[in-house]
């Protein structure tokens, strides 16, 4: 490969931004279209919030399965399938007039079609792709889905508030087949081992590429024989039941205190535009001192937000919350793959990876649950916050536990 030639990976990268795009503007437009969703069916915010968290737990088992999937045939025939599981769960979502329906369309095909083209693939998918450089790919691949989040959610809203929340999944699940499908047939390959190319930055000698026959690492039985799993899980469980307590329920509790329908979902939107800072700083950081270190202080800002929105609310405070807290959003995202890779190899990455946030994802779904439980009991959020509050601190000494024989150096 010419040295002046632009590396392949760095297209995996772009076509991997696009992905990520629509797949977050779909996942966290459902904060948007909740209360629209609510006052047509006349369902409590537990119930509703229960489908939510179904797609979540079944998006989650399914990384298990996608990770495996990814490991033995790569990445395109698990993109493709779960671009056409997705697509056809949003546009069943937008025709459907029963909660069995809804049931089925959102919180089963559409949590499918999830797992196939969300962060944890994509990740990992772009990791394997580098060895200089990896954080930085991986925050400018997963920046994608800060951007669609902060682009696609308040058009959301707004394609909501005129032609109602119908129309929205209809068109998120066109655009998603068509873009998708394009991309992966088109840009997407397999990781370099399969390729026989060099990740970029790989070492050489001689002006010949050293490459193994085989990635080192270790199973994940081995893996899960670590206390460092353990911790990492616990840690990943609490960030996931705080990133989809928000995004799930910050609109209707800013709408709870009087804040206008377009303006909390503006919040929302900027929340994701924060998370793109927040991103690009993580794998930058990690490049220089380690994984460990931005996880701890973004869970110390997390403690201090909660417990703000429990003492506060007016506009200023969930202001502030979406700001901060979205930039928190993604900080683990591009770190989870980089961090497994230094503790347990790139052999198994995928199926590793995919426990972890696995895991993750089941915290979201238990934590978005819970919240439209207790409002519905309580009337309001307060104990969730309180909760949230707890568990974020908690979260912070699991990360700071998670060493293994010193490998992750410098944090």
């Amino acid at each position: 490969m010419k040295k002046d030639k632009l590396h392949f990976g760095w297209y995996v990268v772009l076509a991997s931004f696009i992905v990520l795009f629509f797949n977050a503007g779909a996942r966290y437009a459902f904060g948007v279209v909740f209360k629209p969703i609510i006052m047509e069916y006349g369902w409590g915010r537990g119930l509703l919030s229960a489908v939510f968290g179904v797609n979540m737990v079944l998006f989650a088992l399914g990384l298990l399965v996608v990770g495996k999937l990814y490991d033995r045939y790569g990445p395109k025939w698990v993109l493709l399938i779960s671009t056409l599981i997705i697509s056809l769960g949003f546009l069943l979502v937008s025709q459907t007039r029963s909660f069995l329906g809804f049931f089925i369309s959102y919180g089963v095909l559409s949590a499918l079609g999830f797992a196939g083209t969300s962060i944890p693939l994509v990740s990992t998918l772009v990791s394997k792709w580098f060895e200089r450089k990896k954080g930085l790919a991986t925050s400018l691949a997963l920046a994608g889905g800060s951007l669609g989040h902060f682009a696609l959610v308040p058009i959301v809203a707004l394609v909501t508030q005129k032609w109602g929340w119908r129309s929205s999944f209809l068109g998120l699940g066109l655009v998603m087949f068509i873009v998708n499908t394009f991309l992966i047939l088109w840009v997407i390959k397999g990781d370099p081992w399969q390729l026989a190319l060099k990740p970029y930055g790989a070492e050489e000698e001689g002006g010949k590429v050293i490459l193994s026959d085989e990635p080192y690492g270790l199973s994940l039985g081995e893996s899960l024989r670590r206390s460092s799993l353990w911790f990492f899980s616990l840690m990943m469980f609490i960030c996931g039941a705080g990133d989809f307590f928000s995004t799930t329920h910050l609109v209707p509790m800013a709408q709870d205190y009087g804040i206008p329908y377009i303006k909390a979902s503006k919040m929302l939107g900027w929340y994701g535009l924060m998370s793109l800072f927040g991103l690009l700083g993580a794998g930058w950081f990690s490049d220089r001192w380690g994984c460990r270190i931005p996880i701890m202080l973004t869970f110390l800002l997390r403690t201090l937000l909660f417990l703000m929105l429990y003492l506060y609310k007016g506009s200023w405070s969930f202001y502030l919350f979406a700001l901060a807290f979205g930039f928190t959003h993604l900080v683990t995202a591009p770190l989870t793959p980089v961090l497994a890779a230094k503790l347990y190899g790139p052999k198994n990455l995928g199926v590793i990876t995919g426990l972890i946030n696995t895991i993750h994802f089941i915290g979201g779904g238990f934590m978005a649950y819970l919240g439209g439980m207790f409002y519905d009991v309580f009337r309001n959020y307060q104990l969730a916050l309180l909760l949230m509050s707890l568990l974020s601190g908690i979260a912070i000494f699991s990360t700071y536990a998670i060493k293994d024989n010193g490998s992750e150096k410098g944090g």
